[in-house]
């Protein structure tokens, strides 16, 4: 059986922003089929690695940040579709906007029932509470349809039922899968590799059935 294909690699990269190194001598390939935790303490080089995935092939990431950034005046429905805005002519867009049109509508009404929006599609975005505004910010990516998912700390604001249901559904719709989390038994659960990063260094790269939650922990400790 061939390996495969690779869709990210970096051989002893650097990467930061503003000329600034926030990840030095990186090593790192990320294959077609990956679903990787992206785990170690903030500030230690996670959303600054999920961005530059995200630029190297904007095409096929789903993209969800750590902020939701809705449109508050918008409706959760509208606010979902604008993951699909730049795939559709501008006239489509506008009829959706006046009137949600046939075909997104069924599409966002199945995907806000899994995220259990139902009750909340046609409210504004602003009016939602900070785990309800996670979720359509996880459904937006959803609805985009790509192969690849990058999540930075998508399920942080939501319960362990609810955050263990839409870690499924996202590792379920999307062929290779790329998160960063903080909780270690999410990461071992739902992903089949972990990388671990601390003080701006790749420091683990193993599957996760060859690791604990107690190995992981120690990406969070001071020493």
């Amino acid at each position: 059986m061939s390996e495969p294909a690779s869709l990210f690699q970096f051989h002893d990269a650097s990467l930061g922003y503003a000329g600034q190194p926030v990840l030095e001598a990186l090593n790192l390939n990320v294959r077609q089929g990956d679903k990787i935790a992206l785990l170690g303490e903030s500030g230690t080089g996670k959303s600054t690695l999920l961005r530059r995935l995200r630029e190297l092939r904007p095409d096929e990431v789903a993209w969800c940040p750590q902020q939701p950034g809705l449109v508050p005046v918008l409706s959760t429905f509208h606010n979902i579709y604008m993951g699909r805005l730049a795939g559709n002519p501008f006239w489509y867009n506008l009829a959706n906007l006046v009137k949600p049109l046939a075909g997104p509508k069924k599409e966002i009404t199945g995907l806000a029932s899994r995220l259990g929006l139902s009750g909340q599609l046609w409210q504004p975005a602003g009016a939602l509470s900070g785990g309800q505004q996670s979720r359509v910010s996880l459904g937006r990516a959803l609805y985009q349809q790509k192969p690849v998912f990058i999540g930075d700390e998508p399920v942080s604001a939501l319960d362990e039922r609810q955050a263990a249901d839409l870690l499924t559904l996202v590792c379920e719709r999307h062929q290779t899968v790329v998160l960063a989390l903080h909780n270690v038994e999410q990461a071992l659960t739902h992903c089949t590799r972990i990388v671990g990063l601390r003080r701006g260094r790749l420091v683990l790269d193993a599957p996760s059935r060859d690791l604990t939650p107690a190995q992981l922990r120690a990406l969070y400790t001071s020493s």
